[in-house]
């Protein structure tokens, strides 16, 4: 979708570290100033930057723009997650897949973005419900073995049918822009930004039989620790949820949540792809 609308507010987020973005606030906070667009801070990112204390409503921003890498994008997409308030990011980490120019652009980037010169990519969720807790994910929901170095087997059910069980490390379930993060490191197919299925990917699995599988909006997997002693930690977006004990599961659906990022229209997947994985 493109976007021609020029931004009047926008939201910062920047990375956990302050020393990692060296002076890219202060650049950024010229180039608002530069384009008449007020910076809105959430609480912990004045608190961050030493900035003086105000209450700011960062829900009333045109746009969020990142300085960080795919771990803040992540967090940040989350955090507006169906909130209609598109993402934009300058990489500041090491792969920045999801953000659209790096740290040296900022200038020119954050300018294009600021004039509405990008475009938007709708990012379908996953949602978990497991422990009696239930949470969206942009890019990944993880079941791993929550001591390392021990299997876990899984039996695991796709649209009300039973695949059987597999002893794994554990499996993951990724979403197309999360396809080219864990999922692809543990042999999983690479999904086209847009693709609106799941990937259901299993780690070290110990069968030739665990193949991934792709599926498409409108069924679920369930997945059961049947590992007498040994927990299954659920991970959404890296982040931990909660565990699972023996016999308790995990239901992994297709989310009506929505996030929203805003690329330069040259940043396409095919030559983000060859960039990152030449």
């Amino acid at each position: 979708m493109p976007s021609s609308e020029p931004i009047r507010t926008a939201a910062v987020v920047t990375h956990g570290r302050v020393e990692t973005i060296g002076d890219g606030l202060e650049r950024l906070q010229a180039v608002a100033e530069h384009n008449g667009v007020t910076l809105l801070f959430p609480a912990d990112e004045r608190e961050k930057h030493g900035l003086p204390p105000a209450d700011d409503d960062v829900a009333t921003a045109d746009l969020v723009i990142v300085l960080g890498g795919d771990g803040t994008m992540l967090r940040t997409l989350d955090r507006f997650i169906d909130s209609g308030i598109p993402v934009f990011g300058v990489n500041y980490g090491r792969v920045g897949f999801l953000t659209s120019v790096s740290a040296g652009e900022l200038e020119n980037g954050v300018e294009r973005a600021f004039t509405g010169d990008y475009r938007l990519l709708e990012l379908p969720t996953l949602e978990v419900e497991a422990g009696g807790q239930r949470r969206a994910a942009i890019n990944d929901i993880v079941l791993i073995s929550s001591t390392h170095g021990r299997v876990v087997e899984l039996n695991w059910q796709v649209g009300g049918e039973d695949y059987g069980n597999v002893a794994c490390d554990g499996m993951v379930c990724s979403t197309a822009i999360g396809s080219t993060a864990y999922n692809l490191s543990n042999g999983g197919p690479v999904l086209v930004w847009g693709i609106d299925v799941m990937s259901i990917t299993f780690v070290a699995p110990h069968t030739l039989a665990a193949r991934p599988l792709v599926v498409p909006r409108g069924q679920s997997l369930v997945a059961t620790n049947v590992t007498a002693d040994i927990p299954l930690s659920v991970l959404v977006d890296g982040a931990p949820l909660t565990e699972l004990g023996f016999e308790e599961r995990a239901a992994v659906t297709f989310g009506e949540k929505r996030g929203l990022l805003a690329l330069l229209p040259e940043v396409t997947f095919v030559r983000r792809f060859r960039e990152i994985f030449p």
